[in-house]
């Protein structure tokens, strides 16, 4: 299976990070918002794309086409996410690409899920959140990656 791990900097990378026990054996590819952070995924292709916000929608618009035009490139079996924007159109991708996609939430939501999380219920195979009293029929609560 090919993975795309796909996250913006910060929190988001490392709850990405803590979860990739679970790609051994496969062929994974990481996307992110920080060249730096390549450094930190030897051994794996590594790409770096723009960050951007839902505060500058021309950046965005960037983000969206970069994120697409690499996902027909690698062809990517599974798509997952940690967040936040950059992961949401990793999601929305991959559902165009035809791969299986996932959604985890990052645990910094503790009150509700974030604005990215709310567009990927509607797009991903599968949601999850890292709290129990954010789960419901669309969103799987399966623990914490911290």
């Amino acid at each position: 299976m090919k993975i795309a791990a796909i996250s913006s900097g910060g929190g988001h990378w490392i709850e990405l990070q803590r979860i990739t026990p679970a790609f051994e054996d496969h062929d994974v590819f990481y996307i992110s918002t920080h060249k730096n952070l390549g450094d930190t995924v030897q051994g794996h292709k590594f790409y770096t794309i723009p960050d951007a916000s839902r505060w500058n929608k021309l950046k965005l618009l960037m983000v969206a086409f970069q994120v697409m035009k690499l996902m027909v490139f690698t062809r990517p079996d599974i798509v997952i996410s940690t967040g936040a924007a950059p992961g949401v159109f990793g999601i929305i991708a991959g559902k165009l690409i035809g791969a299986k996609t996932i959604w985890l939430d990052s645990i910094a939501n503790v009150e509700h899920i974030s604005l990215s999380g709310k567009l990927a219920i509607h797009i991903a195979d599968r949601v999850y959140t890292q709290w129990p009293s954010l789960a419901d029929k669309n969103i799987i609560y399966a623990g914490n990656v911290l």
